[in-house]
């Protein structure tokens, strides 16, 4: 069974940093395009980061560059969102995304939530 859980998101004052995890199980990570989205209330769901390829390229939202890093490792199956300089604007629900690479079928986590607030 495919299955992706997000973890780490909370509360944190501007300025701040936080690490979500995204723990895949029922399939290999590398097989997969990882990705991370978030949804703040009332807006729609927007790429955060993204492996663009399996080489490990990656691109980011305009709005996290040089603040936000994309990374997995592929021994424990797991995808990581270092979060840094937060700002209250980064206030959402963050999901990851998992869309194999050879047929574009996807999942979604449950989402977890990160609230940037002082």
């Amino acid at each position: 069974q495919v299955q992706l859980v997000e973890s780490g998101g909370g509360l944190v004052q501007p300025g701040g940093s936080l690490r979500l995890s995204c723990k895949a199980s029922g399939f290999i990570l590398s097989d997969y395009a990882m990705s991370w989205y978030r949804q703040a209330p009332g807006k729609k769901r927007e790429l955060v980061a993204a492996f663009r390829n399996r080489g490990g390229d990656t691109n980011y939202a305009d709005s996290v560059k040089g603040r936000f890093t994309i990374s997995k490792d592929n021994t424990k199956n797991t995808m990581y969102l270092q979060m840094g300089s937060l700002k209250p604007e980064d206030t959402a629900v963050y999901f990851c995304k998992a869309v194999r690479w050879t047929t574009g079928n996807g999942y979604w986590g449950q989402g977890t939530q990160v609230t940037v607030s002082s």
